[in-house]
């Protein structure tokens, strides 16, 4: 019997991937959550972070936002933000992360827009080292 389930991610306008795989982690406001098949039906938001599909080979996507829903062993993701990582050029990505801590060190912004630029922040850090 087989261990996989389905994963697809869809932005506005295309699907970025379908495909079978064994495990998902996901960036949500309750923190990373691994789904594995069978897993109890589910609807939650996605925060800045880092989707990791694992099976034969591992695939990662950075996320800003976004929904998901887990039921019937179909994984859907909605974002309009997901970026396979091995495309971010490091250029790109140190004028991303000067544009985030400019926005952080700001005083006008909200505890929830902190809370997700933090977030959005240390994931980029991460995928620049």
């Amino acid at each position: 019997m087989s261990e996989k389930f389905t994963v697809e991610i869809i932005s506005p306008d295309k699907s970025i991937i379908k495909s079978d795989t064994i495990e998902v982690i996901i960036p949500s406001f309750e923190g990373e959550m691994g789904i594995l098949k069978d897993h109890i039906p589910l609807i939650t938001f996605l925060r800045p972070g880092i989707i990791e599909i694992k099976d034969q080979i591992e695939r990662k996507y950075f996320v800003e936002d976004g929904t998901v829903e887990f039921s019937n062993n179909n994984l859907l993701i909605l974002t309009s933000t997901a970026k396979e990582i091995s495309n971010i050029d490091k250029k790109s990505l140190s004028t991303i992360i000067g544009k985030v801590e400019k926005k952080l060190s700001e005083g006008e912004i909200t505890d929830k827009e902190r809370y997700l630029l933090s977030y959005k922040l240390d994931t980029l850090k991460n995928i620049n080292q």
